[in-house]
């Protein structure tokens, strides 16, 4: 596997992105081993960086509106920066899976929250109609381009295109590849990415 040394100061986090031949399944099966070897403990303080290097982005230190997500365990951990949005003054919506599509509601404390759809904690109480100014995104694998790689299902894509606002991809600094040649015509670009 050959590494690319690139990387502007848009893309945060960033040393140099490593060039990969493998599929999407492969990539999703690789990242999973890593996160496994790594460990909880390890992903949470990696996690810790991760939203640091968010919190001090001039975007998102700006918006009022951000969409964030409740992770997953094998995800950057957004819990703490979900709080630490709420006390600063920011709106917080938080997506909810429906069917097939993402609907959002704002978050307004844990005891709000149920387990939805794939395990994942979502917030109760009426969809969310506003404007966001940006939204942090999940993923499997983003390239310095803003390629991003998910789970499979096309959640985040569809909900993306018809919301108008920066998209920030966020993750571990391992899971930046050059996946390009793996952009489908229905994928939405990140503007940036941000990694520990």
């Amino acid at each position: 596997m050959r590494t690319i040394l690139s990387c502007s100061a848009r893309w945060s986090g960033c040393a140099r992105q490593k060039k990969t031949t493998m599929n999407k399944q492969e990539i999703r099966k690789n990242i999973r081993d890593i996160k496994k070897e790594y460990g909880a403990e390890r992903l949470k303080a990696l996690s810790a960086a991760v939203c640091a290097n968010l919190e001090s982005n001039p975007v998102y230190d700006s918006a009022s509106v951000v969409l964030l997500y409740a992770s997953l365990p094998d995800e950057v951990d957004t819990t703490p920066l979900v709080q630490r949005a709420i006390a600063s003054g920011k709106t917080v919506v938080l997506p909810v899976v429906l069917g097939e599509e993402l609907e959002l509601r704002v978050y307004s404390g844990d005891d709000s929250m149920e387990t939805g759809a794939f395990g994942i904690m979502e917030p109760m109480g009426e969809p969310y109609v506003g404007d966001v100014d940006v939204a942090i995104v999940p993923g499997v694998a983003f390239s310095d381009g803003g390629v991003r790689l998910g789970r499979g299902k096309g959640f985040y894509d569809r909900m993306l295109k018809s919301l108008p606002c920066y998209k920030i991809g966020l993750c571990f600094s391992f899971q930046r590849m050059d996946i390009s040649s793996l952009a489908e015509p229905h994928d939405v670009l990140m503007d940036e990415v941000v990694s520990d």
